[in-house]
This record gives C-alpha cells, sequence and structure tokens, in this order.
C-alpha cells in the first residue's frame, strides 16, 4: 500500500479529526493546520485543531488561528501532526492527553531534515521540500481534496513563510509554480502581505524594548556569530506582546560580516530554547540545533535543552559554530 493510499484510508476510517501543531507554531505550521482543517471539513470530517501553547500575536493575521484551541477535545478518532516529527517539540502537552494521542491512529506529515523521534505514528510522510504546506498541496492535487479559498490561502501563507517569500535556497521551480498556481485560482498575494504587515506593527512600549534587546547583542569569532539573551522576566512581559526573538533576529543577521545568529530564551523552570537564523552561504542551521538535540532547516532551526547553564551553553555554542564555519570555509575554498 502506497503512503497515499494509507493515508487516504486513515482518513476514511476517521470521523473526529485532530490537527496537532508543536509548541512552537510559525507560518508555516499554523498555515498548514488552518490547510488541512479546511481540506478535511470538505472531506466530511468533524476538525479540531490543537496546540498547547497560545498563538502568537504575529501570526494573528492568518484566518483561522481563533480556532485552534489548546486542550484536547473529548473526542477524536485520528491525529494529524504538522510540521514537526519532534516529540520535544510536544513537551507542553501533558503526559495524560500525549497518552490520548497515542491511543488513536497517527499521522505525521513533515518536511524537516532530521529524523523522527515520535515513535508512535502509523505513518509519516516526509518530504525535504520547502514548507509543509507544500506537501499537503501536492497531496490534495493528487487526491483530488477539496480547496476552498481560504485553504488556498493558508497553503501560499504556509509556503511563503518558510521559503522566506521564495527567496530561500530551498525554494525550488515547483514550490514557485505551486505559488503561481495558486494566484491564477484566486489567492492574492498583495492582501497577504498586507494583513502580514499590520501584525508587524509594535506599541511605543515594544519599540523601545527592540532598542533595548539590540543594544544587548553579543558578537563573537570577527562578528561572524551573534548572539541575544532573553531571560525570563522579560519573556513574562513581553511574549504575550510579540515574542521578543522575532523582534530582533532579522536584525541579528544584518550585522555586517554575520554568518549565524541565535535568540536565546532562559525559562524560570530551567529549560534554555535557541532560536537560529543562518545567512545564506552557511546552510548550518540544523547541524547546528542538532548538536544540542533539536532540529530544522538549513537556515532556520530551533532547540531546546535542559542540560546547560547559560554560560556553558554558550560556550559550547561558540565552539559549536567555530567547527561548522570552519567546515564550509574548507569546503568552498
Amino acid at each position: 500500500m502506497s503512503e497515499e493510499e494509507k493515508l487516504t484510508d486513515l482518513i476514511n476510517q476517521a470521523s473526529d479529526i485532530l490537527v496537532i501543531q508543536a509548541d512552537n507554531p510559525d507560518g508555516d505550521s499554523l498555515g498548514s493546520a488552518i490547510a488541512l482543517e479546511q481540506i478535511l471539513t470538505g472531506l466530511n470530517k468533524s476538525v479540531t485543531m490543537y496546540c498547547a501553547v497560545n498563538i502568537p500575536n504575529h501570526l494573528k493575521y492568518l484566518t483561522g488561528w481563533s480556532r485552534v484551541v489548546n486542550e484536547l477535545p473529548d473526542k477524536f478518532d485520528l491525529s494529524i501532526i504538522v510540521d514537526t516529527s519532534a516529540i520535544n517539540l510536544l513537551e507542553k502537552t501533558n503526559q495524560n492527553d500525549l497518552n490520548r494521542i497515542k491511543s488513536k491512529p497517527l499521522i505525521i506529515i513533515d518536511h524537516h531534515q532530521t529524523e523522527s523521534t515520535i515513535d508512535f505514528a502509523q505513518l509519516i510522510i516526509s518530504r525535504l521540500v520547502v514548507a509543509t504546506g507544500e506537501i499537503i498541496y501536492d497531496l490534495s492535487q493528487k487526491l483530488n481534496w477539496p480547496l476552498n479559498r481560504e485553504a488556498k490561502d493558508m497553503l501560499a501563507i504556509s509556503i511563503l513563510s518558510d521559503s522566506l517569500g521564495l527567496m530561500s535556497s530551498t525554494t525550488s521551480a515547483h514550490t514557485i509554480r505551486i505559488i503561481a498556481n495558486l494566484v491564477e485560482a484566486g489567492v492574492n498575494l498583495t492582501d497577504i502581505d498586507n494583513l502580514r504587515k499590520e501584525t508587524f506593527r509594535k506599541s511605543p512600549e515594544l519599540t523601545r524594548y527592540k532598542g533595548l534587546l539590540l543594544t544587548r547583542i553579543e558578537n563573537y569569532l570577527d562578528d561572524r556569530l551573534a548572539i541575544i539573551i532573553i531571560p525570563w522576566v522579560e519573556i513574562e512581559k513581553y511574549s504575550p506582546l510579540y515574542n521578543p526573538s522575532v523582534l530582533v533576529i532579522e536584525d541579528m543577521r544584518l550585522i555586517e560580516n554575520n554568518a549565524v545568529s541565535i535568540a536565546i530564551k532562559v525559562y524560570n523552570d530551567g529549560h534554555i530554547t535557541g532560536k537560529i537564523r543562518t545567512n545564506s552561504n552557511y546552510p548550518i542551521a540544523s547541524k547546528l540545533a542538532e548538536h544540542f538535540s533539536g532540529g530544522g532547516h538549513p537556515y532556520a532551526s530551533g532547540f531546546k535543552t535542559y542540560d546547560y547553564h547559560i554560560d556553558n551553553l554558550k560556550k559550547e555554542i561558540i565552539d559549536a559554530v567555530t567547527i561548522l564555519l570552519k567546515k564550509v570555509d574548507d569546503e568552498t575554498i
């Protein structure tokens, strides 16, 4: 039985489907979740979207975000996890709820390069493409899934999000053709971009905070590595308004000579997260994340760890980046 046949069989057997995102929702995961919700609803399924954390404000231009719940529904007979196959990114889901998910059939649809650490899925559909939304679009074409206007918009958003506006190195001609097909089918990229820009507006308080963060950027390795450390007191205060990492990480990438930028959050329970972005000549973000049991894309990845104090973590990052940069430099000489 092919993947597509098994996928169809699992969906056909289900009535109530749970679509799950990881604890770090982004434009691809949320766009994919909403698109899949619309597709499955068109197949006469009852669909609930779930994420253990609240959807961040900067993603609330995606219509449908408010339908995402952070408590499991009483009834579901199939789960579909989108845009992750890493069990540590479902950490916010309590053990009882995780056991309920394990007790039902599970499908994973993901495009990340790292090997799955979720060992209880009946089916994993994995493609090395730019976004999970690209996989869902291709499945919709092959399996004749219905695509209403909202599903089309969300697939376009998911692809544009993870491809950095079709500018990432993993963007293929096929990716661009999908966007062209969606535009021909009625998607208005200008309207989507205008909505996205509205969510980028910041209060004077956030603007001042961003200025403070910019003064705290630490540069290492002849300015090739930039690090910002965000303590719990600031996470607690500003995260409901805007993700502090997102506020500055693109500015960090624009530092002259920068190759790697990392925004580190230090939480009150001792765990630390890292958001990694690298510039075009250094596709090492996923390798760096894997060093800390994380994962992601060559230019955008992340990790979560309980194993380091911030000072030890920073030293380990500097050492790991030194090795990875040297490897790339040696290969290009």
